[in-house]
């Protein structure tokens, strides 16, 4: 009961604001924010976790959760960028900062209730579905176009910078894949130049294992099987 009501104070901003103003220890207004951070990354988990498993399928709903969690694509990566538009006609879902040199990649959302893989029985192997495709094709052109208008920085935003930039497709979902579909997506991303495929419950997985790392002991699953896949950019 006082650990709910701890977090349910400690998530106000105006109490946040005031804690910053007062005299207390450096120690103590870290573990605070700590907490804070911890309250919101769990928050954020939930959240996804439940939408999944209610089978909500509107991309909006996904493209404003990874905008206000893109902490869940991984360290390699800082808060997402505002600026979506990289021509007038071309507006990207998210543009994503690296952390060692600040060039962008992007992300490109599609629903959850789309095919990823589809199976070939002739020849005993599986191949991108005709939405993964299309996606794929999609972001080779924003690929093209972003290192093109962005080498040296955006004309209006010059400290947007994307210097052979790489694409993150979240499509389609994986809770009830076979190992053969998770070995062949495995496959076919390493097959791939510069764009990974990923599925919205890796994006869930990867999202438990940040918080695991970053959660006291056994406050946040640690295991994924089934759901893992080192291809995923964390």
């Amino acid at each position: 009961m006082v650990a709910k009501a701890l977090a349910k104070v400690l998530s106000r901003e105006d109490i946040v604001q005031h804690l910053d103003g007062s005299d207390l220890s450096d120690e103590l207004v870290n573990s605070l924010r700590s907490a804070i951070r911890l309250r919101e990354m769990q928050s954020a988990v939930a959240d996804l976790r439940e939408k999944l498993q209610q089978g909500e399928a509107d991309e909006q709903v996904y493209q404003v959760w990874c905008q206000t969690h893109s902490w869940a694509f991984g360290n390699a990566y800082v808060v997402n960028d505002e600026v979506r538009n990289i021509t007038a006609s071309d507006n990207l879902d998210m543009l994503l900062p690296t952390v060692i040199a600040g060039y962008r990649d992007l992300v490109e959302l599609k629903r959850p209730d789309m095919d990823v893989l589809r199976y070939d029985r002739a020849h005993r192997n599986y191949y991108w579905s005709a939405d993964v495709s299309r996606a794929i094709g999609q972001c080779h052109r924003y690929l093209d176009i972003l290192h093109e208008v962005a080498a040296n920085g955006l004309r209006d935003h010059p400290e947007i910078v994307a210097y052979h930039p790489r694409a993150i497709i979240v499509i389609g979902r994986s809770n009830d894949w076979q190992a053969s579909q998770l070995r062949a997506l495995h496959g076919l991303n390493h097959r791939l130049t510069s764009v990974t495929v990923m599925t919205y419950d890796q994006l869930l997985a990867q999202g438990e294992r940040l918080l695991s790392i970053v959660a006291p002991d056994n406050s946040a699953p640690t295991e994924y099987p089934g759901e893992w896949d080192d291809d995923i950019p964390i």
